[in-house]
C-alpha cells in the first residue's frame, strides 16, 4: 500500500495527472493486498473454526477490521473514479475542474457512511454521534495500512500455529500410541509402573494441547520482540517439546524392559551360577576352617557365615516375574540381584582367603625349610649335626598337628640362622657386620 499526498495550493494539470497515476497504482496495490488477505488460508480457517480465548476476541476485532477495510477501499475507489471522471471531461482541465480535483485529491473529500463503520465494530465513528466521517485520501490510506497490518498479523499468526503444531501433535500422538501398545506388551501399565503413569499424563496433555491449539492458536504464539512486521514471531512449541522429551524418556525405559525380556533367562542362569559359586566357596571355607582348627594351634580363625537366604528368595521371585511376563518388575530386580550376587561371591572368596591364611603360612614355612635344606646339601653340609638337629626340630613342628605357627616359625628361623653362619652369608633378620674381611666361619 502507498502513501497519499498532502493538501496544498491548486494543482496544475501535470500535478493532477501524476497524482492520478500514483493513486491508480496505489489502488491496484491495495486491491491486490485485500484480495490476498481475503483468500488467505488462515483467514478461511478462522472463519470456519469454533474459536475460544484470546483468538476469539482477536478474530472478532479482525473480522470487523476486514469489513471496515473493504468499506474504506470502496470509498477510496469511488473518490478515485470521481477524480478520473472530472479529469476526463476535457483534454485541458479548466480552473474549476482543477480546484475540484485539488479538493478531491488533497482535501477531506472522502465520506465513509457511519452505518458501514458501525457494522465493523472497529474504533471509528462509534460513540461520536456522527452518521458519517470525512477523510482525505492520504488519511484513508493510513487507516487502511494500519487495519491491514493488524488483520494480517492476526491471520498469519493463527495460520503459523495451525501449520506448525497440530501436525506435530498428531505425529507425536501416533508415536505415543505405538509406545503404549509396546508398554502394555511388557506389562508397563498405569498404577503399576512409573512409565505407565507417564504415558497417561502425556496422553492427557497432548489431547488438551491439541484442543487448545485448534480453538485458540494465538495462545501459542510468541510475537517477535522489536519487530512491527505482520506475522513476526514464532509458534510456542515449549509444551510440545517437553512432552516429546518425556515420551523419549518413556520409550527408552520401555526399550530397557524389552531388553530384559530378551535376555532374562540368560541373566537368571548367570545369577544362579554366581550364587552357586559363592555357596560352594563358603562351603569350602567352612570345611577349610575345620581343617585349620584341627591342624593349626593358637590361631584366631574367623567364623564363616552361611549363604544369605534373602538372595535365594529374590532369585525365586525374579523367576516368578519372568514366568508371568512382569518384565517391568523383573528389570530393576535383576539389576539389584546381579550387584548383590557379585558382592556375595567376593565376600565368599575373602572368607576362604581369611580362613586358609594359617595353612598358607604353614605351607610357606615348609617351602622355606625345604629350600634351605637343598641349599645345605649343595654345599656339602647335609651331615652337619647342628643343622640336622635344627632341621628335624622345625620339621616336626611343621608336620605335626596341631601346629603352633609361632613356635614353628621361630624354629625355621633358627635353622636359617645356623645355615647362614656356616655359609658365611648374612643371617636372616640380623644386620650384616661391617668388618668381616679375612674371617672364616
Amino acid at each position: 500500500m502507498g502513501v497519499a499526498g498532502s493538501t496544498g495550493p491548486v494543482m496544475d494539470r501535470d500535478e493532477v495527472d501524476r497524482a492520478l497515476a500514483r493513486l491508480g497504482a496505489e489502488h491496484e496495490a491495495i486491491e491486490t493486498s485485500l484480495l490476498a488477505l481475503q483468500d488467505h488460508a488462515g483467514r478461511r480457517l478462522l472463519e470456519g473454526a469454533e474459536l475460544t480465548g484470546v483468538t476469539k476476541e482477536r478474530w472478532e476485532s479482525t473480522e470487523a477490521s476486514i469489513t471496515l477495510l473493504w468499506a474504506y477501499f470502496d470509498a477510496y475507489s469511488d473518490a478515485l473514479r470521481s477524480a478520473r471522471e472530472i479529469r476526463s471531461r476535457r483534454r485541458w482541465s479548466s480552473r474549476e475542474d482543477l480546484v475540484e480535483l485539488t479538493e478531491l485529491l488533497r482535501g477531506e473529500a472522502v465520506t465513509v457512511a457511519g452505518s458501514a463503520t458501525a457494522m465493523a465494530n472497529a474504533p471509528t465513528l462509534q460513540g461520536t454521534g456522527r452518521l458519517s466521517e470525512q477523510f482525505s485520501l492520504s488519511t484513508l490510506v493510513d487507516r487502511m495500512n494500519d487495519l491491514y497490518a493488524a488483520s494480517l498479523d492476526m491471520v498469519v499468526a493463527a495460520d503459523a500455529v495451525w501449520s506448525a503444531l497440530p501436525a506435530r501433535i498428531d505425529l507425536l500422538a501416533a508415536e505415543l500410541q505405538r509406545t503404549r501398545q509396546l508398554a502394555h506388551s511388557v506389562g508397563v501399565r498405569p498404577g503399576e509402573h512409573p512409565a505407565g503413569d507417564d504415558l497417561e499424563r502425556i496422553t492427557r496433555t497432548l489431547t488438551r494441547l491439541r484442543e487448545e491449539v485448534v480453538s485458540d492458536p494465538l495462545a501459542y504464539w510468541v510475537p517477535a520482540q522489536g519487530s512491527s512486521a505482520p506475522g513476526s514471531g514464532r509458534p510456542d512449541l515449549s509444551t510440545y517439546d517437553r512432552e516429546a522429551r518425556a515420551l523419549d524418556d518413556v520409550r527408552r525405559e520401555i526399550e530397557a524392559v524389552l531388553m530384559v525380556r530378551q535376555d532374562a533367562e540368560a541373566r537368571l542362569v548367570k545369577l544362579r551360577d554366581v550364587l552357586s559359586r559363592a555357596d560352594r566357596t563358603l562351603a569350602e571355607a567352612r570345611s577349610a576352617r575345620g581343617e585349620v582348627l584341627a591342624k593349626i594351634a593358637a590361631t584366631e580363625v574367623p567364623v564363616v557365615s552361611g549363604p544369605p537366604t534373602v538372595l535365594q528368595e529374590q532369585l525365586a521371585l525374579a523367576a516368578e516375574y519372568r514366568r508371568h511376563g512382569q518384565w517391568h518388575r523383573l528389570s530393576p530386580l535383576l539389576e539389584s540381584l546381579e550387584q548383590k550376587a557379585d558382592d556375595e561371591l567376593l565376600r565368599a572368596r575373602e572368607s576362604l582367603t581369611a580362613v586358609t591364611a594359617p595353612l598358607a603360612v604353614r605351607a610357606e614355612l615348609r617351602g622355606r625349610l625345604d629350600a634351605y635344606k637343598a641349599k645345605v646339601a649343595r654345599h656339602g653340609l647335609a651331615e652337619d649335626s647342628l643343622l640336622v638337629e635344627r632341621y628335624d626340630a622345625a620339621r616336626r613342628m611343621l608336620w605335626s598337628a596341631p601346629c603352633d605357627l609361632r613356635v614353628a616359625e621361630q624354629a625355621v628361623l633358627r635353622y636359617q640362622h645356623a645355615v647362614a653362619e656356616l655359609l658365611g652369608a648374612p643371617v636372616p633378620g640380623r644386620p650384616e657386620p661391617r668388618d668381616r674381611e679375612g674371617e672364616e666361619s
